[in-house]
């Protein structure tokens, strides 16, 4: 099967085409699924960390109706495009595509994003960017050095200037003889024909992926999250149409927040710290009230009895394990306090001095399929029985 001609490659900016279906292909996996071929297309396919394009394909001719099937997947298997539709389609069927736009110029401006932000990078620290992803939600980029906070808000302010600065980007096709002398970003090894995206003084990358004309159009880029990883860094970001909305999200949560709290957007953060504060000092001294109850409790069971278990509503669980602790030293066998109810289930912490917990952790698994586990002096898990039959099991 000959390659197929990628028509993005030249035309990023074209929404239609047409096209030859050259084979179709049912999916035995997946009922009603075909895997259609054609001879050219728009559909940029899944690959070098981004999802595909998304869309439809329509065909009508002769005696057979009109079909519209939305195009479900594309993929690219040796330069052969596999476009998934639910439709079957015939060799020889001559086709209409379309291009979801929104989403198509959506993933440009996270593309073109991420390359000023790692061409940047790379320029600034050494650093390469050792991973991309970009879904519908998140754009990732992984680089294999350390970034602080301060470095990552310049990098930040300097894309978005770029950005302002509206440049132009060029595209090229070097010949294997041209590539040797040029230095550009790559993530793997190259084979055949390479494509070359340069964003002026900023940036010289090997990229597969359609990208906007100009720098200005990606909008602006947000920094969304940092986190260390496998030695470098993780940096999240959106661009252009995601990065406003997340940014509507954002204002939305923080309108109702401070609805909530009564509060305006300046105190909202030391309002959510005093509240913080209040809830442990109110935890701790919940805590404590239901270990006077239990310790109680305690005090009530058969001195003489070696099994011991308690009843109670949901507790916090260090105060459940400074009884059972307490238990232990008056019952040679297991002491148990289960916490919670029918409805809910139960958290259990089960301690002794003298017999092995993991038993009774096994019995309890074979027995109400509880989860949990611990050392041979202390278990704890969680189970949905009801108290009766934990009661019945404790007493057998």
């Amino acid at each position: 099967m000959e390659k197929t001609k990628c028509l993005y490659d030249k035309f990023p900016y074209e929404t239609e085409f047409d096209a030859n279906v050259l084979a179709v292909k049912a999916l035995k996996e997946e009922q009603d699924r075909y895997e259609v071929i054609l001879d050219q297309t728009l559909f940029f396919p899944e690959q070098g960390g981004q999802t595909p394009d998304q869309g439809w394909l329509s065909v009508g001719h002769g005696l057979r109706p009109a079909i519209r099937c939305k195009v479900q997947d594309v993929q690219i298997r040796d330069g052969v495009i596999v476009h998934v539709i639910e439709q079957k389609l015939e060799p020889g069927d001559q086709v209409h595509g379309q291009i979801d736009w929104d989403y198509r110029f959506s993933n440009m401006q996270q593309h073109t994003g991420e390359h000023i932000f790692s061409g940047i990078v790379h320029s600034t620290f050494g650093y390469e960017n050792v991973g991309f992803h970009l879904s519908d939600s998140v754009v990732t980029m992984d680089f294999d050095g350390v970034l602080s906070p301060e470095d990552v808000t310049a990098i930040e302010t300097r894309v978005n200037q770029v950005i302002a600065d509206d440049l132009v980007l060029e595209i090229a096709f070097p010949t294997p003889q041209m590539l040797e002398s040029m230095e550009y970003r790559s993530k793997k090894e190259l084979e055949g024909q390479v494509r070359i995206v340069t964003i002026p003084g900023v940036d010289v990358c090997a990229c597969c992926a359609p990208h906007v004309r100009r720098t200005g159009e990606v909008g602006g880029l947000k920094v969304m999250h940092v986190q260390n990883y496998k030695g470098g860094v993780r940096i999240s970001i959106l661009c252009g149409f995601r990065a406003l909305d997340a940014f509507r999200q954002k204002t939305k949560t923080v309108d109702e927040m401070m609805g909530l709290l009564s509060s305006s957007e300046e105190e909202l953060r030391s309002h959510i710290k005093r509240l913080q504060t209040e809830n442990q000092n109110l935890a701790y001294a919940l805590r404590q009230a239901q270990e006077k109850i239990l310790a109680q409790e305690a005090k009530g069971l058969d001195a003489d009895a070696e099994d011991v278990v308690l009843f109670a509503d949901a507790c916090d669980s260090k105060a459940m394990r400074s009884i059972v602790n307490d238990m232990v030293k008056d019952h040679a066998g297991y002491c148990a306090i289960f916490a919670g109810g029918d409805e809910q289930g139960y958290q259990f912490i089960v301690g002794s001095r003298t017999k092995d917990c993991r038993q009774e952790a096994a019995h309890l698994r074979e027995t109400f399929d509880a989860r949990g586990g611990g050392g041979t002096q202390m278990i704890q898990g969680s189970v949905r029985a009801a108290k009766v039959h934990l009661a019945e099991n404790w007493m057998a």
